[in-house]
């Protein structure tokens, strides 16, 4: 149906609403007799009511709403345009019929208006439903809704704004005492987490779906638990990360992921702070295209940039990230570089062109396996690139540049990690000589990356096993990808030079724990469907990370989740030194040249294969 025949058949039905509401409001004043004087008035009222009501719902825009989904909104336009017409309608037969209206008549008729128009509005809706429900019965799911709070609310109305298209909410279950027994949104409190596999039974339920956004992840792993008991599929609404901005959706309520079970705190930012020296600035990301480069440039295009300078090596990597953020920000000015931050030459053309006021060095070579392979290529890009750009930076004025750094740069065992910590000490050297605030920010793992363990274990699993963990004690710290790149964000707007910032990564993970949940979480059980491999430790891997050295320590900030380390004395001349090698030599360096090169700067390295000859 057409808006105008719509809309020409509510005023029909609104029309004849309104002389039933006036009538009734005669017939019961006069208790069915209406007096003979009163006749006038009524016409009056009639005729009266029907105009300045029809007005008033038009006003309210009372025919463009879609009354399917009617909610308190609409109620309220039909408060309040039944309240406007009744005492204009009022109004106007005081003054011109020979009897004024009753005033119990006026209440009436205004009780009368409210009662019916609303009424057929909010039959209508429940017709709709009813007809939706009956359309889909034979292939509705019938769903359990853990939580009983405002997640789970969102979570009803969204399966029910659907037609229940992806399944029909048969009650809750949740811990609160206070709720058992009770309704919600017209759906009962079925009991509390101890009792899921039981109601799961009763109720036939073929899908639960998990809505405790501010959960822990033990909390979330005991519902995960209790539901592989049962047959039922598990769902999951969105935790804070996945809706910083926008609404719940249908399409939002997804799989359980390895990364609910983690249960770590939301981020909280200082928009004013970071806004303050990214908005209107020119801001360059090197490694764009990676996992963290990519999401500091969702992140940072948020707060309106000047301009954003998306740098890498990788032309897909980058088209695919300036695609995703023309398409999800009109209006972003974006650029593109394709360059090896090796380059120096064309990373000195590149700064001088842009003139960037912030710079954030994501773009490394982090696999610790494969820079044990190659490590002069670790120096080399690590290294050597991020003296590139720290000194570019320098050179044309960058007023903040933030390294990203690694867990893996602490007490390094690894290649990879000591030409980490080498670039640490890179950016704390350019501090003390620049203008530009060098800062670096450490984290661990993020779940997620590329090449991190989780698309790993999936792989291994999509191809029936074995899942391959390297230690049964191997331990890791992990954040996610959007609060890593929110926290170094933060972390530079905190900078004054020469920090190392250290993000809270919460309580560290066994990676045996993740691989058996991984499987868990698709439906295998472990040991039966999947099994679990130890291959042994790789080279330059550690068991445990740390976050800090020694040496170093750690001061509170003002963000609860970022702390600063203490200062640690750099050798300067011999790092200067070792880039110049790396520099005019990098290349033909052997791999014993490369740890002997590491060793000048720092003596207790060592790598996997000098540890084993010093001990036998």
């Amino acid at each position: 149906m057409t808006y105008h025949k719509r809309a020409i058949s509510l005023i029909g039905i609104d029309a004849l609403l309104v002389n039933i509401a006036v009538f009734g409001s005669f017939y019961l004043r006069f208790e069915g007799n209406i007096p003979a004087k009163y006749y006038s008035t009524y016409y009056h009222t009639a005729i009266a009511s029907t105009i300045v009501f029809l007005i008033s719902f038009y006003y309210f825009g009372m025919y463009r709403r879609i009354w399917q989904y009617a909610s308190t909104g609409e109620l309220l336009s039909i408060i309040y345009a039944s309240s406007l017409g009744s005492l204009v309608a009022v109004s106007i037969v005081w003054v011109i019929a020979p009897f004024r209206v009753p005033i119990k008549a006026a209440i009436l008729l205004w009780l009368l208006t409210l009662i019916l128009i609303g009424g057929s509005r909010f039959i209508w809706r429940i017709f709709q439903e009813n007809v939706a429900i009956e359309r889909n019965c034979g292939m509705q799911k019938r769903v359990l809704i853990v939580g009983a709070g405002n997640a789970g609310v969102l979570a009803v109305r969204e399966l029910r704004n659907g037609n229940y298209k992806h399944g029909r909410p048969v009650g809750f279950i949740d811990d609160a005492l206070q709720k058992q027994r009770l309704e919600l949104l017209g759906l009962p409190v079925l009991g509390t987490r101890d009792d899921i596999a039981t109601v799961v039974r009763g109720h036939n339920i073929d899908e639960v779906i998990i809505a405790m956004p501010s959960a822990s992840g033990d909390a979330v792993r005991e519902v995960v638990e209790i539901c592989e008991t049962t047959s039922v599929k598990l769902k999951i609404l969105p935790g804070v990360y996945d809706i910083l901005s926008g609404n719940v959706t249908v399409k939002a309520i997804r799989d359980v992921e390895v990364e609910d079970l983690l249960g770590r705190e939301p981020v909280v930012i200082n928009l004013d702070e970071i806004a303050g020296y990214l908005r209107d600035e020119t801001v360059l990301v090197t490694g764009a295209g990676g996992s963290i480069g990519s999401e500091i440039c969702r992140q940072i295009a948020k707060f309106q940039p000047g301009k954003l300078v998306l740098l890498g090596h990788g032309e897909n990597s980058i088209f695919d990230i300036e695609q995703e953020l023309l398409d999800d920000f009109k209006g972003l000015d974006l650029a593109t570089a394709i360059i090896d931050v090796k380059d120096k030459l064309k990373i000195d053309l590149t700064m001088k062109h842009y003139k960037p006021s912030v710079v954030f060095h994501a773009a490394a070579h982090k696999h610790v396996p494969l820079m044990e392979r190659n490590p002069e290529e670790a120096l080399k890009n690590n290294v050597l690139g991020t003296k590139n750009l720290a000194e570019a930076a320098a050179k044309n004025d960058v007023k903040t540049f933030v390294l990203i750094s690694t867990d893996k740069a602490v007490n390094p065992t690894s290649i990879m990690g000591a030409s980490k910590r080498m670039a640490e000490m890179v950016v704390q050297s350019m501090d003390k000589v620049a203008k530009t605030k060098f800062v670096t920010v450490r984290f661990g793992n993020v779940l997620g990356s590329r090449g991190s363990v989780i698309p790993t274990f999936k792989k291994q699993i999509d191809k029936g096993g074995p899942i391959t963990i390297t230690h049964p004690e191997m331990v890791r710290y992990f954040m996610t990808i959007p609060e890593a790149a929110q926290l170094v964000i933060q972390a530079g707007a905190m900078a004054n030079g020469g920090e190392v910032f250290i993000l809270d990564m919460g309580k560290p993970v066994k990676i045996i724990d993740l691989a058996q949940d991984l499987i868990r979480l698709s439906g295998l059980e472990v040991g039966r469907d999947i099994k679990i491999k130890f291959s042994g430790i790789r080279p330059g891997e550690k068991l445990y990370e740390e976050l800090l050295t020694a040496e170093e320590g750690t001061s509170a900030t003002r963000h609860k989740r970022i702390f600063v380390a203490k200062p640690t004395p750099i050798e300067v001349d011999q790092l200067e030194r070792i880039v110049y090698t790396v520099r005019e030599h990098g290349s033909l360096l052997s791999p014993p040249e490369v740890v002997d090169l590491i060793q000048t700067l720092l003596p207790e390295f060592r790598n996997s294969e000098q540890k084993v000859v010093a001990n036998n």
